[in-house]
Order: structure tokens, then C-alpha cells, then sequence
């Protein structure tokens, strides 16, 4: 036993130390005496003995405690082979559960450090003095005032290297970073006089982290000490990181450059984000448990949380599980409540990157593997407290409570409500054409301008092709040869050879003209009917040459509306031709548009012709650029609205969501669809 630290409440605690195991178990002032008069051999003699030496007044009941505890932390020395034997069978798990046990965790422990340890510490004293703090402090401020005369350079690192020196850069800044981190802790552990018997790899979930074993720092009494321990790896962290600023301040171009560009930026901010998060088993939570004085933090406050779940939903008034002050225990309980919602996402999202991991089959089964273990399970053991506490339960106000509360959140999920779905649209004039430029061309006269009406077949501007001018003419002049020669085809011998040939190649040079003449006339821009114009291009100015096909100015009709909706695959479920639906611009034009459902596309559509609808254009679709166009990252669907209640139609396209009315259903159902349809799609059925 040593002795441990002052607890909160201000009194003294003994450290229990089991060699064997490594462990610490704390031990309050009744244990501790009864322990250290254990060699009286009888429990009599000791209880007597503790009453008359101390103000305590133990009973059988307190000594009944503590040898439960000792039973079940295996504490005791074993009177026979026999108890021995039933104590290793009652511990030992079946093959299924020691499987999912160490697929979820397990350590390898790779090197006993204790004597190079001994050896380094002798030379790395003077990391523990103030004067390396405050010089570190003087290089990191130095670094920053370094980097800040380039910072453009500096966030732009990573762009000027590419292939594997710089992966062979972030590889040794990741290990020197790691491994620094754990040397921090063992380092420290080791100058306040702990025992690091084991360095190693721990594997969470397969993902591989290194660990150190401190646990012998619960001996020390000093609350600081045992902080610095846990501190030390990320201030280890942080130290790399003010040199690697420097460094890169220094260093020419190169992987080590590349590096240092990690260890100032990404490594240390990473282990912080990580480490210093108290809701799992890692430094911060360590920090947290040092700070407060509550060693075994997440089981009491857990304990907390549990006994005020039950007082609140079922009204039973137990004793609670451990006396704090009041705002003490409240902010347990808090914290208890934050740690079991922070692990419901870890969890259900380290679930996930299993399941996406391995193959449909072995990742869906590890999947339910994950979700049961990690969130069901403690779900059903408390559900399972509570059916066997069933005749300490009354009809009182907390159980009327939490029936009405469970009553109101089933009606929730099991009424049909009315269903509507909103999905990003497009809204635009019932009658609308872009005009574009048909050849490669120089703008030669434009005769209107942004919001003029324009009438059916009005010249809109007029475009000169003077490639197509030159071919227009050797055509011309090929027509015309070949018109005479056909005329003189009946007086000419050497002409009458050629037979019906010579009139059909005329034919031929005809149609050519013709069609040049058509493709002339094309360049003329009209109004395919009366209307607006709209989206004038800035390219459309007399003398600027444009290229084929480029978007010259658009004329849309004056009455009418139109629009589509783009909805994935479970908003898609449910809707119906002729069902309502209203368009709400987000412009800022205040435009809101009652419609409703038209022709409802099946098929997932391959390509989206919308580009202010996508992602990349500052749109809400996620889509990726490719050859044949704009190309969704997920199945998306699309929904025409029709039969729209506004006249005026609209001077340009414009964007907004579409509220989609559809059936009604309950959530409950509707959960339940999509959970089918996963697992289907899934699994491949």
C-alpha cells in the first residue's frame, strides 16, 4: 500500500497495489485500517481492533465489504487449488466473446523500457527545468513571426510536392510524432520515480495506436506530478511542433521540409482533437480525473447518471451511489449524459468504416457486431435492471410522467403524417430558347438589348463568318461551271460523255449553296416567338468574335411558369402525378409559386443540366465534373412541375427548394422501409 492523494471531501486515501496485474485500487481510511491489522487472522479481532485504536465504529457489514471487494478484484490468497480452479473457469469466456473482445481491442506489448529509460534520463534532466519551457515559448513565438513573412507560401506546402517524397515525409513526421508522444509520457513517468513496465501497440478495432503503461503513476500523491504524466505526450507534441515551425523556416524544398509542414500543422492539432477529448480512455480523461479527484470518472459518473435516470423516469428513490456536492454531481451527471452521446456517434460511426471495410457479407455482420456490442447491449442491461426492479415500481407523478412522455412519442411515430419533401428546383418561363452562335463568327450588328420585348421572328443580331463567306463563294463559283457546262452539254461531244453525271453533280453544288445559304441565315439571331430578352452575353458586342455553340442570349415568353425538382431515392417514394407542390425562390426575390406534380422520371438521371443547381457551382447536388457533363454523386430524380398559379413568368431561371406534398405515412413506417431497403441494397438480395 502507499499513500494516495487527498480526496475532494478533504480526507486521506491508500493506493492498493497489485503487482500481478498492475493495478491501483484506491482504498478509503475504514479499508485501510481493517487492511493494515490483517495479520490478527480473525474478523473479529480485527473490527475490535480498529474500534479501540481509531474514532471509527465498524461492523460485520464493513468487513463483509471489503472482502467482497478483495473476492472480487482477486485479492485474497486462495485456500486450495480447487477455489483457484472455479475462479479461472467463472472468468474465463467462451471462444465467441474472448473473439469479439479482442477483435475490439487488444495490446501487444513490443519493448520493456525500464532499463534504457534509466540510462536517457540521467541526459534529459533539463527537460523538466522551467528555463526549456520558457526557451521553447521564445522559439515558437520566433517560428510565427518567421512563417507570418510567408505565410502565403507556407499554406501552400503540400501544393509544390507531390509523388513519394512527400509521402515519405508525412510518414517520418507521423512516427517521429508517436512515437515522441509516448517517450513524453514514459520520460515523465520515469523522473517522478514510476514504473513503465511496457511500451506497445494497441489495436481499436484494427486501427493500430501505440500506448504506454503509467498505470504505476496512481502511486504518487501529487496531484501535479500525475498530471505532467498525462500531459506529457501532448506537450511533447507541441514542442515538435515549434521546432518543426522553425525548421521550416530553414530548410530548402524537400520531403524534411514537407514534414516539418506536418508536425507544426496537422500532427499536434490532430493528437489535441483526439487526446484531449475526456468522453474516452485517453489523456484527456485521465486529466480530467487527476483535475477533479474523482479517479474510475466515467464508472461514478455513470453510476450517477444511471441512479438519476431512474429517479426521473421511475421514481425509485434509492440511495444515491456516492455523496458529491451538489453542482459536483450535477455536472457528473452531465458529463456522464455528453460521454454517452459522444460514444453513440463514435460508435455507430466506427461501425460503419468496419462495415465499408470488408466485404457486403463479413462487413454487415461486423456491422450488427459493432451497434450490439457498443450500444445495445448497455441499452438492454439496463432495460433488464429495470423488469427486475418491476415491485419497487408504483403508479406515482414520475412513473404517470415518463407512460404519458413514452405514450406521446409512440402516437409520433405511429401516425400518419402529412408527408412533404423538400428538394432543390428550377423555375423558369413556360416558353423559353437560348439562342447560340451556330459557326465561329465576328458579331456584325446587335439590335437588342437586356429586357427588350421582342416580337415573333424579329432580328435579334446579326453574326459574319467569313471562313463560311469563302466557302459560300467557291461554291457559288463551282455551281455556276458547272450550270454552263450542263447548258452546253448538248452541243459540246466531249460534255455529252459525261451523261446524266455531269446534271447530277450540278445537283449536287445546288444543294451545297443551299445549305450554305441556310447555315448564312443562322447567323441571323430571332425570336422563336414574342417575348423577353434575357441572360444578353457579355460577348455579344459588335466586332468580338464568339464560338460555336457559345450561349449568345435567351428569350423567354411572358406568361406562364414552369419548373423541375430534383429529389433522391426516399423522397422519390411516396409522390404522385397531380399532387401539390409550391417553389420558393432563394434569391431574395421573394417568388413563391403553388404548382403541381408533373410527369415523375423513374430512372435516376445520369448527368444533371442544371449547373446552378450543383455543388460546384455553389448549388446544394453533390456532383463531380466529368467528359459528358456534370455527373451526380448520388441517384437523383426528377420532378417537373406543372400547372403553376403565377402569370408573369419569371425574366431568367431561378433557383430555390421545392416542397413536395406527397403520401401520408407514419415515421415509424417509413423507418422501417428504408431500414429494409438498406439491408436489401446491401446485402445484395
Amino acid at each position: 500500500m502507499h499513500a494516495g492523494p487527498e480526496l475532494a471531501d478533504g480526507s486521506s486515501s491508500w493506493m492498493l497495489h497489485d503487482p500481478a496485474a498492475n493495478r491501483y485500487y484506491q482504498l478509503g481510511w475504514a479499508s485501510f485500517e481493517m487492511l493494515s491489522r490483517w495479520q490478527l487472522g480473525a474478523v473479529a479481532a480485527v473490527l475490535e481492533a480498529v474500534n479501540a485504536e481509531t474514532t471509527l465504529r465498524l461492523t460485520d457489514d464493513d468487513m463483509a465489504q471489503l472482502l467482497q471487494f478483495l473476492t472480487q478484484h482477486q485479492l485474497l490468497q486462495c485456500a486450495d487449488s480447487d477455489w483457484l480452479w472455479r475462479i479461472r473457469q467463472a472468468g474465463r469466456p467462451g471462444h465467441a466473446m474472448w473473439l469479439l473482445k479482442n477483435y475490439l481491442f487488444f495490446r501487444i506489448p513490443l519493448v520493456r523500457p525500464e532499463a534504457w529509460l534509466n540510462r536517457l534520463l540521467p541526459w534529459c534532466g533539463w527537460l523538466f527545468r522551467p528555463g526549456f519551457w520558457w526557451g521553447m515559448a521564445a522559439l515558437s513565438l520566433l517560428g510565427l513571426a518567421l512563417v507570418s513573412r510567408r505565410w502565403d507560401e507556407f499554406t501552400h506546402t503540400f501544393s509544390a510536392y507531390g509523388g513519394w517524397s512527400a509521402a515519405l515525409g508525412v510518414a517520418a513526421s507521423l512516427s517521429l510524432a508517436k512515437m515522441s508522444h509516448e517517450l513524453g509520457h514514459a520520460l515523465t513517468a520515469r523522473h517522478f520515480g514510476c514504473r513503465v513496465p511496457a511500451m506497445g501497440v494497441a489495436f481499436l478495432v484494427m486501427v493500430p495506436v501505440l500506448y504506454t503503461d503509467t498505470n504505476d503513476a496512481w502511486k504518487l500523491p501529487s496531484r501535479r506530478q500525475r498530471l505532467l504524466i498525462g500531459a506529457a505526450g501532448m506537450l511533447t507534441e507541441l514542442v515538435l511542433a515549434a521546432l518543426a515551425t522553425l525548421a521550416w523556416c530553414l530548410l530548402p524544398g524537400g520531403p524534411l521540409r514537407a514534414g516539418s509542414f506536418l508536425l507544426a500543422t496537422t500532427t499536434w492539432l490532430a493528437t489535441l482533437a483526439v487526446n484531449s477529448s475526456p468522453f474516452m480512455r485517453f489523456d484527456g480523461y485521465f486529466l480530467l480525473s487527476d483535475w477533479l479527484g474523482v479517479p474510475n470518472l466515467h464508472a461514478r459518473a455513470f453510476a450517477l447518471a444511471r441512479w438519476q435516470l431512474r429517479r426521473w423516469l421511475l421514481g425509485l428513490d434509492d440511495p444515491v451511489p456516492e455523496h458529491f456536492p451538489i453542482a459536483r454531481r450535477r455536472g457528473l451527471v452531465l458529463f456522464a449524459w455528453a460521454t454517452w452521446l459522444y460514444r453513440l456517434v463514435l460508435f455507430t460511426s466506427i461501425a460503419l468504416l468496419v462495415y465499408h471495410m470488408f466485404f457486403k457479407a463479413l462487413g454487415l455482420l461486423l456491422l450488427f457486431v459493432e451497434l450490439g456490442w457498443f450500444i445495445v447491449r448497455p441499452v438492454v442491461a439496463e432495460m433488464i435492471v429495470w423488469q427486475r426492479r418491476r415491485g419497487d415500481l408504483g403508479w406515482r407523478s414520475e412513473t404517470r410522467r415518463s407512460v404519458a412522455l413514452l405514450a406521446l412519442a409512440l402516437l409520433f411515430l405511429v401516425l400518419p403524417w402529412r408527408r412533404e419533401v423538400s428538394s432543390p428546383a428550377v423555375m423558369e418561363a413556360m416558353q423559353s430558347q437560348g439562342l447560340y452562335a451556330a459557326e465561329p463568327a465576328m458579331v456584325a450588328e446587335v439590335a437588342v438589348k437586356e429586357g427588350q420585348m421582342v416580337k415573333a421572328g424579329q432580328p435579334l443580331a446579326r453574326l459574319d463568318s467569313a471562313q463560311l463567306e469563302h466557302q459560300l463563294a467557291l461554291a457559288r463559283v463551282a455551281e455556276a461551271d458547272l450550270a454552263w457546262q450542263v447548258a452546253q452539254q448538248p452541243f459540246n461531244a466531249e460534255l455529252q460523255q459525261k451523261g446524266t453525271a455531269l446534271s447530277q453533280q450540278w445537283l449536287a453544288a445546288r444543294q451545297q449553296v443551299a445549305g450554305l445559304l441556310s447555315q448564312r441565315r443562322r447567323l441571323v439571331l430571332t425570336a422563336p416567338f414574342p417575348g423577353r430578352v434575357a441572360d444578353v452575353s457579355d460577348a455579344l458586342r459588335a466586332g468580338t468574335v464568339v464560338a460555336q455553340g457559345e450561349r449568345l442570349m435567351q428569350v423567354v415568353g411572358l406568361a406562364g411558369v414552369r419548373g423541375e425538382a430534383y429529389v433522391d431515392e426516399e423522397g422519390l417514394a411516396g409522390l404522385r402525378q397531380g399532387d401539390a407542390a409550391r417553389f420558393v425562390a432563394d434569391s431574395g426575390e421573394h417568388l413563391s409559386v403553388a404548382c403541381r406534380l408533373g410527369p415523375i422520371d423513374r430512372l435516376n438521371l445520369p448527368v444533371l443540366d442544371q449547373p446552378m443547381l450543383a455543388s460546384l457551382y455553389g448549388g446544394t447536388i453533390p456532383v463531380e465534373q466529368r467528359e459528358h457533363g456534370l455527373v451526380p454523386l448520388s441517384a437523383i430524380f426528377r420532378v417537373r412541375l406543372e400547372a403553376c398559379d403565377r402569370q408573369p413568368s419569371p425574366s431568367r431561371e431561378v433557383s430555390g427548394w421545392a416542397r413536395l406534398s406527397g403520401e401520408r405515412h407514419s415515421l415509424l413506417a417509413l423507418g422501417w422501409r428504408r431500414l429494409g431497403a438498406v439491408l436489401e441494397r446491401e446485402a445484395g438480395l
